[in-house]
C-alpha cells in the first residue's frame, strides 16, 4: 500500500518526541527533538509500495534506545517497535599500581570510552581468571563509560598480570599485560630508609588559604591550625570555598617537587589528611579517591585507613601524635608516616597532572561533638632522618 499520503512517524519515549516526521507528502521539522535536527533523513525510494527507512547520521550513544514507527493513514494507524544499540569500543586498559602496605601491592586497571559498560576481568599468566578485590564503573559527560577493577597482590610474586575489557554487543576485547617484576624495588624507593636525603632535604612551609576553607572551619592568625567550629560563619561563596566537605587546602601548590611537611593531630579521634589536584570540584559532596583527584589517609576512632576504593586498613601499632606526608610529583608518589614511631603508614603512586595542593579535613570527635586543631608544624631540616621503610 502506498504511504505517500500518509502521515509516517518515529518517535522514542513518547509519542510527542519527535525524530522525524513526514505528513502531506513532505518533511516536517517543526516538532522535531533539538538531539535530531540536522541529523535524520527518510529514504523515500519505494514509499508508493509502503516501504520506507529512516537514516540517523552522527551517531551519538544518547541514540541508543528504544524507537517506534508509526503510520496512519485517513482510516487506520500501526505501529512498531524498534531496539536500537549502540556501542562504542574503548582505549587499551591501562595497568597501574596504587599503593603498597605491608608486602601487598594494590594494582589498578583502568579503561575509558566504553558503551554500553564493559566487563573487565584478571587473568594470570595462564589465562585464568582472578577475581577482583573491586570493580567500579563510571559514566562520563558524553555518556561512555569507564571502567576500573583492582586486585592485590603479593610483592613477591614473580608471575604476570593481564586486564581485559570487553565490549559485548561488538564481542571485541582489549588486552593489556603487565609484569611484576620490579615492583619491590619501586615499594622500598617510596618509603625512603632513613638519611636518605629524598625526606630530609625537602621540608616546606605550608600555610592554610582562607579562601578555600569551609565556613564551619576556624583558622588562626598565622594560619597553621584549623578545627570544626559549631556555626557556619558568614563568608563569602566564592568559587574557591569548599561548600559540602569541611576542608581547606594549603595555600602552597606543588608540581614537579619533592615536599615534605608535618600535622600535629594530637589526640584527635576523627581526621583526614593528604594532597588533591588544585582543579577539585568544593562546591558537591567529596569522594577522596585518586580517581576523584585525592590522596588520603584518614583515622576514625581509632581506625586507620588509605581511601583508594576500596579503603586500604592501616595497622598502626603506635597511635600517631603527628603525621608526616611526603609527595614526590615526579615520581608520582604520596607517602605518609608515623613521625611518633618514624614507621611508614601508607604510600600511594600513580601519574600527577596540574598543580597539587595539601589538604586538611579537621573532623569531629565520635557523637559529633568539636576536637582539638590540625597544626601544621615546623619540620627541623634533619626531620625526615627519623623516618623508617
Amino acid at each position: 500500500m502506498s504511504a505517500e499520503d500518509m502521515e509516517l512517524r518515529w518517535f522514542r519515549s513518547q509519542f510527542s518526541a519527535v525524530v522525524h516526521r513526514y505528513k502531506d507528502g513532505r518533511d516536517q521539522y517543526g516538532e522535531q527533538m533539538p538531539g535530531y535536527q540536522g541529523r535524520t533523513e527518510l529514504l523515500k525510494d519505494n514509499i508508493t509500495s509502503g516501504s520506507v527507512s529512516l537514516r540517523i547520521r552522527h551517531v551519538q550513544v544518547s541514540d541508543h534506545g528504544q524507537y517506534t514507527c508509526f503510520f496512519q493513514s485517513s482510516v487506520s494507524y500501526e505501529e512498531a517497535l524498534l531496539e536500537l544499540q549502540v556501542a562504542v569500543s574503548g582505549s587499551d586498559p591501562q595497568i597501574s599500581v596504587d599503593g603498597y602496605q605491608d608486602g601487598t601491592i594494590w594494582v589498578v586497571c583502568r579503561s575509558a570510552g566504553w558503551h554500553p559498560e564493559p566487563k573487565a576481568q584478571w587473568r594470570d599468566h595462564s589465562g585464568q581468571l582472578l577475581p577482583s578485590a573491586s570493580e567500579k564503573i563510571f559514566k562520563d559527560a558524553n555518556g561512555l563509560f569507564q571502567s576500573q577493577i583492582s586486585i592485590f597482590i603479593t610483592e613477591h610474586s614473580n608471575q604476570d598480570l593481564s586486564c581485559s575489557v570487553r565490549n559485548l554487543p561488538l564481542n571485541q576485547e582489549k588486552l593489556s599485560t603487565a609484569s611484576i617484576a620490579g615492583w619491590e624495588k619501586a615499594r622500598q624507593y617510596a618509603a625512603p630508609a632513613p638519611g636518605t636525603d629524598s625526606v630530609t632535604l625537602s621540608p616546606v612551609d605550608v600555610t592554610l588559604d582562607p579562601d578555600t576553607a569551609h565556613p564551619k572551619l576556624i583558622l588562626s592568625d598565622d594560619r597553621k591550625h584549623v578545627k570544626r567550629g559549631d556555626t557556619r560563619q558568614d563568608l563569602p561563596d566564592n568559587p574557591e570555598r569548599f561548600h559540602h566537605c569541611s576542608c581547606v587546602l594549603g595555600a602552597e601548590g606543588f608540581m614537579g617537587w619533592r615536599c615534605y611537611w608535618e600535622v600535629e593531630v594530637g589526640d584527635k579521634t576523627r581526621w583526614t589528611l593528604g594532597v588533591c589536584r588544585e582543579s577539585v570540584s568544593r562546591k558537591g559532596k567529596v569522594t577522596y579517591t585518586p580517581e576523584d583527584g585525592y590522596w588520603a589517609v584518614r583515622q576514625r576512632d581509632g581506625e586507620y585507613k588509605a581511601l583508594p576504593f576500596p579503603w586500604i586498613p592501616l595497622p598502626v601499632s603506635v597511635r600517631p601524635n603527628r603525621v608526616g606526608i611526603f609527595l614526590d610529583y615526579d615520581a608520582g608518589e604520596v607517602s605518609f608516616y608515623n613521625v611518633t614511631d618514624g614507621s611508614h603508614l601508607f604510600t600511594f603512586t600513580g601519574t600527577f597532572s596540574g598543580t597539587l595542593r595539601p589538604f586538611f579535613n579537621p573532623g569531629l570527635n565520635a557523637g559529633g561533638k568539636n576536637s582539638a586543631p590540625l597544626i601544621i608544624c615546623p619540620v627541623p631540616a634533619q626531620a625526615g632522618g627519623n623516618l623508617g621503610p
